[in-house]
């Protein structure tokens, strides 16, 4: 069977990613391999082994399109309300809290913020199937 061992996104600047990740996700690098014209970032953190790679080219100046196709990472936390209070006030703006119960039973609790280069990461409350 196929293991999932990483996502990659690209991003514009760097710093502001690596900052965005540690203080809203405690992802640090892993590993940098920097080339002539790009660099891949992984950052990784002891909740899991999965890593999130981040590509820099360096010759880009221009935002990136994220399209109609991207929908977003996702995250589980011990504590929603405690993240989400956390986020704020680290100045990360995570969005409202929402209780997801389509026939009434809540199936899931989540809120979503938005990455520096406006990646989108839902961050649920663990238990269930969002373990």
């Amino acid at each position: 069977m196929a293991k999932a061992i990483h996502s990659m996104i690209r991003v514009l600047d760097e710093a502001r990613s690596l900052a965005f990740y540690e203080a809203g996700f405690g992802l640090t690098v892993a590993e940098r391999l920097d080339f002539e014209t790009f660099t891949l970032v992984y950052l990784s953190n002891a909740e899991t082994g999965f890593e999130l790679e981040l590509t820099v080219n360096k010759d880009r100046v221009e935002p990136y399109a994220l399209g109609d196709g991207y929908g977003h990472l996702a995250v589980s936390v011990a504590d929603l309300a405690a993240e989400h209070a956390r986020m704020e006030a680290a100045g990360l703006a995570p969005r409202k809290l929402v209780e997801f119960a389509p026939g009434g039973e809540v199936i899931a609790r989540f809120f979503f913020v938005a990455d520096p280069d406006g990646y989108q990461i839902e961050v649920l409350q663990r238990g269930g199937r969002y373990l």
